[in-house]
């Protein structure tokens, strides 16, 4: 069991989105570790854009980390809205959606 740190919620560790200090371009960032293999302290939250804005509000990402300062969390962010976007129409080259049923696969 872990706690997320955006909600402060109880959860199974499967359930939750292990986030550790990183770096991007030289700077310090809190980046996503979806496989919980990166080195170092972790910190966990639920993989929702309710969470994580919670999460940024409260600065619970540095107190979790014991970062010095406000890393960025935008990683993390881009992380989250890349996995929770809906699936986009197929296209055809000028954007229109095409006709064909993409639901089966043949």
């Amino acid at each position: 069991m872990r706690t997320c740190i955006g909600c402060r919620q109880r959860a199974a560790k499967r359930e939750l989105l292990r986030v550790t200090a990183g770096s991007v371009d030289g700077r310090p960032a809190v980046v996503p570790d979806a496989d919980g293999r990166l080195p170092g302290r972790g910190a966990h939250l639920h993989p929702t854009t309710e969470c994580y804005d919670l999460a940024v509000r409260r600065k619970a990402f540095a107190r979790a980390l014991r970062l010095e300062g406000g890393p960025s969390t935008a990683p993390v962010g881009d992380y989250l809205r890349s996995r929770l976007a809906p699936p986009r129409a197929p296209t055809d080259g000028d954007g229109v959606p095409t006709d064909q049923d993409w639901s089966s696969s043949s």
